[in-house]
């Protein structure tokens, strides 16, 4: 027996898992924190803020498992990707982070273009650069805050801001650097030649090295603050990518998650170095051996439902939704969904794409409605699924993640619309346990992610696979959802240059 601590550093909460290697998840606690928008197309959270949650978070779980927490040998940090945490010489934040919704950068991302060629972003990087990411950010105070970027000492992103309070020690790891878009991946390193083009001081990036690497132990003034015994050591960690990934059992290919949480991912694990050469999904270097992480991101998951609820509809939580939604049947009787709310990435990487309803009569109700946003979220998510699929990716099985593995109606939905088995995990956290299990193979707990797998993934016991009549009813559906975008896009790029 062992006992292991999972930290997972989400956009809205942190949230931690104390995992027992023999008993699973025995405790669990969680903290909401604040996304500012001080102005339209900004997007920041405070450090500190994480800093402060994540004690508190951690002070719960001492008290809820006293015995367990202070026999913690491992500890493993995952979180949101993408986002910029610049900091002083003294390790300090000298602005608000920038975290990977943001979209004021959309200037710089076109001066990337412009500076470094098409043709070399996508034979060393390998993926689209984005609004939200730190590259473009990065440029964008360089920019508009010069008098801040000159304070720059170091940036990391958001998890390694957490293990440096933690150990000490200020490292990147191999996930999160890659979500930066500084990174060559072919390489495994980043991607100096760029910076120089841009003009960027090479000497902010941190070293970096691979997720299960030892970073350091807990201090002792961090030991006083969180009540975590000094010395444990702490691996560099990961990505929410490859932490949930790991945390839902997909550690070789043939295996691909389908989470619908803030946003919505359908991921997968390649041991090769696997990219869709048009640069619509994602490839990111995975927490172990050597691997890759390969998916399409939908920026509007299940924040698209939230945005329907209390935007919208006013309604009183989610399973009254669920329940009204299950009145319709599939197809919402010809209403559908764009669930563009800011933006989308696959397969359009088009920041100015715009969500929309469309269909809707006089006989359609806030029933059709709700039925609509959850199909199109699946509808997105599929796309993803196409785009992989046409990059040589074969699926055994789907298995779904967050959100959207809570309901059983959006279960069989995925089943419906993907025209796949699909399965869900016991697990709720499945990112901060898949980091557990990264931190046991990093530490010696386990021999490898097959064995950490099957020691601690467990899936449940009700499968869904689809329903003929519903999957006829939602091919049809997701045609005219994909026609729906192209018949709109200039309108939607139009309308924002308007804005």
């Amino acid at each position: 027996m062992a006992i292991i601590l999972g930290i997972d550093l989400g956009t809205q909460s942190v949230k931690a898992v104390v995992i027992d290697t023999e008993r699973g998840i025995i405790a669990t606690a969680g903290k909401d924190y604040k996304v500012f928008v001080p102005q339209v197309d900004y997007a920041e959270e405070d450090a500190e803020d994480w800093w402060r949650a994540s004690k508190e978070v951690l002070r719960q779980l001492k008290q809820d498992a006293r015995k367990e927490y202070d026999a913690i040998e491992s500890i493993g940090i995952t979180g949101q990707m993408h986002g910029l945490v610049a900091l002083d010489k003294g390790g300090r934040p000298n602005m608000p982070s920038i975290i990977w919704v943001d979209q004021r950068s959309k200037r710089q991302v076109e001066e990337i273009y412009e500076k470094v060629g098409a043709e070399a972003i996508a034979a060393h990087i390998h993926n689209r650069i984005f609004t939200g990411f730190a590259l473009p950010s990065l440029l964008w105070v360089k920019e508009k805050r010069p008098e801040i970027y000159r304070k720059i000492d170091r940036i990391c992103n958001a998890k390694d801001y957490i293990r440096m309070k933690l150990t000490g020690e200020l490292a990147c790891e191999v996930t999160d650097a890659s979500s930066t878009t500084m990174f060559d991946l072919p390489a495994r390193n980043w991607y100096f030649e760029m910076l120089d083009q841009l003009d960027i001081d090479g000497g902010i990036l941190p070293p970096c090295h691979e997720s299960v690497d030892i970073a350091g132990c807990v201090t002792q003034s961090a030991a006083e603050e969180t009540g975590l015994r000094k010395g444990i050591p702490v691996i560099y960690g990961a990505g929410d990518q490859s932490g949930l990934i790991m945390g839902n059992g997909v550690y070789r290919e043939g295996l691909l998650v389908a989470n619908i949480g803030t946003g919505g991912t359908m991921a997968t694990y390649s041991g090769n170095d696997v990219y869709d050469r048009k640069l619509r999904t994602h490839t990111f270097c995975n927490a172990t051996e050597k691997s890759y992480t390969v998916f399409g991101a939908v920026l509007g998951g299940g924040i698209s439902l939230r945005w329907l609820r209390d935007n919208i509809l006013e309604a009183p939580n989610y399973e009254k939704m669920t329940v009204c939604a299950a009145e319709i049947d599939a197809g919402s009787e010809g209403v559908l969904f764009l669930p563009y709310l800011g933006g989308e990435r696959t397969p359009h990487m088009n920041p100015d794409a715009s969500g929309l309803f469309f269909g809707l009569k006089l006989k359609h109700d806030s029933r059709h409605m709700i039925r609509a946003v959850m199909e199109g979220v699946v509808y997105a998510l599929k796309d993803s699924l196409r785009v992989l699929e046409e990059t040589g990716i074969q699926t055994e099985r789907i298995i779904a993640s967050g959100g959207g593995a809570r309901s059983g109606l959006w279960l069989q939905m995925q089943a419906d619309i993907f025209g796949k088995e699909v399965v869900s995990t016991h697990a709720q956290e499945q990112a901060a346990l898949g980091i557990g299990i990264i931190a046991g193979i990093g530490t010696g707990i386990f021999q490898d992610a097959k064995e950490g797998c099957d020691c601690l993934v467990a899936y449940d016991n009700r499968h869904y696979y689809p329903d003929k009549k519903n999957a006829g009813i939602y091919d049809e559906g997701y045609e005219t959802f994909r026609e729906l975008y192209r018949a709109n896009e200039t309108i939607m790029n139009h309308s924002a240059k308007m804005r």
